[in-house]
């Protein structure tokens, strides 16, 4: 697994995340979400659990670069509301281009350890 630790900063879960997507590590993803969190990668199909965890696994074989920057941060108690804005590139074999972005919506939840981890991970959330 990639030297990434989750964080008990929830300002900094989306630079720990974009490490986690670039270093190519599905295992240090994976980490990053609650076992019942939802993922909504792909309009209209979200995913959880399992199915969550091989797209993941899956998806990071296209080898993805990612940038992103939270916009907002809110916070309260164990539950967390972050804007985020980001970008991506997958570079295909053929030597195209795939180029992505959006304005996500991610909320968190501290876990028992103190740390976040999503429980929704929506990066379309605001996109138009």
């Amino acid at each position: 697994m990639a030297n990434i630790e989750l964080t008990s900063d929830a300002e900094k879960h989306t630079d720990l995340y974009v490490r986690a997507i670039n270093s190519g590590d599905a295992t240090a993803v994976n980490a990053m979400y609650t076992p019942e969190a939802v993922a909504a990668w792909e309009k209209g199909k979200p995913l959880t659990g399992r199915e969550r965890e091989v797209y993941v696994e899956e998806f990071l074989k296209l080898k993805p670069v990612m940038t992103a920057t939270t916009r907002h941060a809110y916070v309260t108690g164990d539950t967390a509301l972050l804007v985020v804005d980001w970008t991506m590139e997958i570079v295909h074999a053929d030597g195209s281009k795939e180029n992505g972005e959006g304005v996500g919506l991610d909320v968190l939840r501290r876990g028992e350890d103190g740390n976040w981890r999503y429980a929704i991970d929506d990066p379309y959330g605001e996109s138009k």
